[in-house]
């Protein structure tokens, strides 16, 4: 959409909710459903992901399910690139491979089909939020294990706190908003 690139972090970020003791006690929940919710709110978010995803090179995106894939499917149209899906066990009808990772409160294995992603293949990791790294790691192993590069991986939220990004080391990661204690948006 025309324009959308030009929206400020700020109006992106104004659109994501703050939710208290959510799903836990002393958890202070990012919900960013009322961005989806919001057309040109989303807009916005999906151009600004693409904007600053572009100069990379790759040829694939990977997303994980659920919030995941509004991002990944998003990009990957935006950026005329494939989309493999990485799903929770038992979801995916063919050969498989799967990875296992730790949640803030729990954890969790990723699936993808194992003929997805190529030998040398260079693949996006997208991903809504950046917590403590688990999915994201989860997925950079994924490509890895199926013989593919990760070209960085690309959040829309970024929970500075629980340092995710000290997981991805040495991946390029980009986000577009960061949380610290306080609010800080990244360009």
């Amino acid at each position: 959409m025309p324009g959308s690139v030009h929206t400020s972090l700020d109006e992106i970020e104004r659109h994501i909710r703050e939710v208290p003791d959510f799903p836990t006690k002393g958890i202070s929940f990012k919900d960013i459903t009322p961005l989806i919710e919001d057309g040109p709110a989303l807009c916005a978010a999906v151009d600004r992901l693409s904007e600053v995803t572009n100069e990379l090179d790759y040829s694939r995106i990977l997303s994980a399910e659920a919030r995941g894939f509004v991002f990944g499917t998003a990009l990957a149209y935006r950026s005329r690139k494939g989309l493999v899906l990485a799903r929770k066990p038992g979801k995916l009808p063919r050969n498989t491979i799967s990875a296992s990772y730790d949640l803030e409160y729990g954890s969790n294995t990723l699936e993808i089909h194992a003929d997805s992603i190529r030998e040398g293949v260079r693949v996006l990791v997208v991903d809504d939020l950046l917590a403590t790294g688990g999915t994201a790691r989860a997925m950079c192993q994924l490509v890895e294990n199926a013989g593919g590069v990760v070209a960085g991986a690309a959040f829309l939220v970024e929970l500075m706190d629980l340092r995710g990004r000290d997981v991805l080391s040495p991946y390029d990661i980009i986000s577009l908003i960061s949380y610290n204690g306080e609010k800080q948006s990244q360009q």
